[in-house]
């Protein structure tokens, strides 16, 4: 299970089950959300995604073609989870956001093409876009 929440303490999320899996994003849309340089990731299924407090959210275009929304808290501005049309049955949770950053899991790399030449990462498969496919449970 996962569970975290916003900056101020007026959202809160929490997951049953297993993330279904975790990277570490690249792609510009990430970099300018979250003012870094990737944003680490951990996707988990909808159904078992719980939200207590409001959001509010913002949808961009993603590289797919689908709409990538983001949510976020209206009163501290914490960007704390996405839904990807692209992958439908996802939500895919940003690790800063977690009580436990340290559960955070990378299994792969995304859109390296706009990764900054000043980082790098080790050990992991990567990609210069999204992965083709993406298998959800």
């Amino acid at each position: 299970m996962i569970k975290g929440g916003c900056l101020c303490g007026a959202v809160r999320y929490e997951t049953r089950g297993e993330p279904l899996f975790g990277l570490r994003c690249y792609c510009r849309d990430c970099q300018r959300a979250s003012g870094s340089s990737n944003v680490p990731i951990m996707a988990v299924n909808s159904a078992l995604f719980k939200v207590t407090g409001e959001t509010r959210s913002f949808a961009t275009t993603g590289h797919s073609g689908n709409t990538a929304i983001r949510h976020f808290c209206p009163c501290c501005g914490s960007l704390l989870f996405g839904i990807p049309k692209a992958v439908p049955g996802i939500v895919t949770v940003y690790a800063g956001t977690f009580d436990d950053p340290s559960t955070f899991k990378a299994g792969f790399v995304q859109f390296t093409r706009s990764r900054p030449g000043w980082e790098q990462d080790h050990d992991l498969p990567e990609f210069e876009t999204s992965p083709r496919s993406i298998a959800v449970e």
